[in-house]
């Protein structure tokens, strides 16, 4: 088994003795020591792994890098798939959830409540949109994670210059609610097509990341918000992500954008649940019910 990690963290610690518990032999492996060799039995060559293929890949992170690394890193996972090896989550997931255009196009594609989106490339075009849309707008950056980097946009002068924005203004209506002082939203975790762990994050501002400074609590079990995050899962085409939701002002759930490689310290925090474990023996009941792929066997 690879675990394909950009750092050897917490997370993936904690996974390689998950693994190990479940009697898996599991290594951790960066996709930028992962090299292509046209003349290797497979086309690739793996560290610890040598020309021949693990059983399945474990995505834990993703390397940073210049866009021809992210591109190569990506190409990897891809041709791991097309070799026949299970990976989890694949690599057109990680493009749906990376790239926040793509998630909020599927979403809408497949009919789950979401903000209205809108993605454009000149700060005439953003500033045309919050005209139009009359209300405050959410600017988020498109390849971004953990709460960083948002803006809450209620005048044209909140709109930064192009060059701030990377090129690209992506704009989510604003649909957060000030209740009893607090705003709050959900972190749902699906695992294998269903809901597994699930809490309600809260902050004094609207900005509701754990890694933010928002407080998680653990919540009852809600068969709307559990729903609407598997739909999601399914949209993006993950095995495992986290969701983000929370209910408008009016109380209608929605989903805010999924993970594809979530972290979950403060869903342990919140919920006491072992997120390793759960995540490994779902990988691995799915390798039992998989077929091994005649280049899996050939290795």
């Amino acid at each position: 088994m690879a675990l394909v990690t950009a750092t050897l963290d917490r997370h993936a610690r904690d996974l390689l003795k998950a693994f190990a518990a479940q009697g898996a032999e599991a290594h951790a492996v960066e996709l930028a020591e992962i090299g292509f060799d046209s003349e290797a039995r497979h086309g690739l060559v793996l560290p610890q792994f040598g020309e021949d293929l693990p059983d399945a890949v474990c995505l834990r992170t993703l390397d940073a890098g210049s866009f021809e690394q992210v591109t190569r890193r990506l190409g990897i996972l891809h041709a791991l798939e097309r070799l026949g090896v299970p990976v989890s989550n694949g690599p057109r997931a990680v493009e749906n959830c990376v790239d926040k255009s793509m998630t909020s196009f599927l979403l809408a594609r497949a009919g789950v409540p979401s903000p209205r989106s809108f993605v454009v490339e000149t700060r005439q075009e953003a500033a045309a949109i919050l005209k139009r849309e009359g209300g405050p707008l959410v600017l988020k950056p498109l390849f971004g994670a953990q709460g960083k980097g948002l803006a809450l946009i209620e005048r044209e002068a909140d709109l930064p210059e192009p060059a701030a924005a990377a090129g690209v203004y992506y704009l989510q209506r604003f649909a957060g609610a000030l209740r009893d002082g607090r705003f709050s939203d959900y972190r749902h975790l699906v695992s294998a097509g269903r809901v597994v762990a699930a809490m309600r994050r809260e902050a004094p501002g609207w900005i509701t990341n754990i890694k933010q400074g928002a407080t998680g609590h653990p919540i009852a079990p809600d068969a709307e918000l559990d729903a609407l995050a598997a739909a999601a899962a399914r949209a993006v085409g993950a095995d495992f992500c986290g969701v983000d939701l929370l209910r408008d002002p009016d109380g209608r759930a929605q989903v805010i954008e999924v993970n594809s490689m979530p972290a979950w310290t403060g869903l342990e925090q919140a919920t006491g649940l072992d997120i390793p474990a759960i995540r490994v023996r779902d990988l691995l009941a799915r390798l039992e019910t998989t077929a091994p792929s005649a280049a899996i066997a050939a290795a």
